[in-house]
């Protein structure tokens, strides 16, 4: 059965006061104590919330790579983790972001810089993975002027109330200030949005784009199928038609948080190829984060949502609904709060 109104109420206050007094106050303690303290709220989170643990579990054995039940149950208690991990990094991205940078090694800004070096920006693409947002912010304080493609989703996401809404966007100030400019918005039939694109990149600036979103109904049309996580998934190819058209390179992005939870690694590949046609410019992108989940699956963000693994057609249509459920409000908007791929193209 499905918890009361009450329960949900309490759960939802929990989310806030953690990410609006707890957070900020465990990134001001040392290092090591305040992401100690958020694991131990992520592991009270996997205990209390067995509809949405026993939602995740399912579906990383259905999509995870032969991971066996003990392993699901380890990815499971790290994803929360990785959750409550994630609102410290949030509350680090102050003066300048220095509190957060000292945690974090910077792989392959090489390649980041040379790409800026030739003059047609930098396309940075990644997945709803990690503490994707804060590396972002990261890059733009360490000097590369960023921008993303995405809408802020605790603006849409129905049932907030107009002050949840306004708690959102005092706590999402910490990111829009480490950014060259506002988030680019896409919706379906907005064209302008890939204009605005092409106009960061013709600054020569940074430019970043997740491309695991699951795509809104007035974009399946321009989805295609491409080979993710061992199926065929409908994704949407806005990167490679974007790069094809800018002569922008597409460098991979990805934040891995280390064993000790504070620690963080973001890793900036080499430019991907984009010669041949969309699909196969595209799949080159796909393999590289299909890889990355595999290889680290408590990092997506997806895993407990299996509406947007249907709608990525990863999972098909439950024979009954789920009894899961919901995280706790502020943590479900957090993991999905971030950027999308909905770059409208030609045809």
């Amino acid at each position: 059965m499905g918890d009361s109104r009450a329960e949900q109420a309490l759960r939802g206050l929990e989310g806030v006061a953690y990410w609006a007094a707890v957070a900020p106050l465990l990134a001001r303690l040392p290092s090591a104590v305040g992401y100690r303290a958020a694991c131990r709220r992520g592991d009270w989170l996997f205990r209390r919330q067995t509809g949405k643990r026993a939602e995740l579990v399912s579906n990383l054995l259905m999509l995870g790579n032969g991971l066996g039940p003990a392993e699901a149950q380890q990815v499971a208690r790290d994803w929360f983790r990785f959750s409550s991990c994630e609102a410290v990094d949030f509350a680090r991205l102050r003066q300048g972001a220095r509190p957060l940078r000292r945690l974090v090694e910077v792989r392959g800004r090489e390649h980041l810089e040379a790409a800026l070096a030739a003059g047609k920006g930098a396309i940075l693409c990644g997945a709803h993975f990690g503490s994707y947002h804060a590396s972002f912010s990261l890059l733009h304080a360490g000097g590369f002027p960023v921008t993303s493609i995405g809408r802020w989703q605790y603006k849409y996401t129905a049932g907030l109330s107009n002050a949840e809404r306004r708690f959102w966007a005092h706590v999402y100030r910490r990111v829009r200030r480490l950014r060259q400019r506002p988030n680019i918005e896409p919706w379906p039939g907005r064209f302008q949005v890939a204009a605005q694109a092409a106009a960061v990149l013709r600054a020569n600036e940074v430019l970043t784009i997740a491309i695991d979103v699951p795509p809104l109904d007035g974009d399946r049309a321009r989805a295609v199928r491409i080979p993710f996580l061992g199926r065929q998934a409908r994704l949407l190819p806005g990167v490679a038609t974007l790069a094809q058209l800018t002569g922008a390179p597409v460098l991979m992005c990805f934040q891995h948080r280390s064993a000790d939870y504070r620690h963080q690694v973001l890793e900036i590949s080499a430019p991907v190829p984009m010669d041949g046609d969309v699909a196969t410019a595209f799949g080159r992108c796909t393999a590289q984060v299909s890889a990355a989940i595999e290889r680290s699956p408590a990092h997506w963000a997806y895993w407990p949502s299996t509406p947007d693994l249907q709608t990525l057609e990863l999972r098909g249509p439950d024979p009954a609904p789920s009894p899961a459920g919901p995280l706790t409000r502020a943590d479900e908007v957090a993991a999905q709060h971030g950027t999308a791929d909905h770059v409208p193209t030609p045809g």
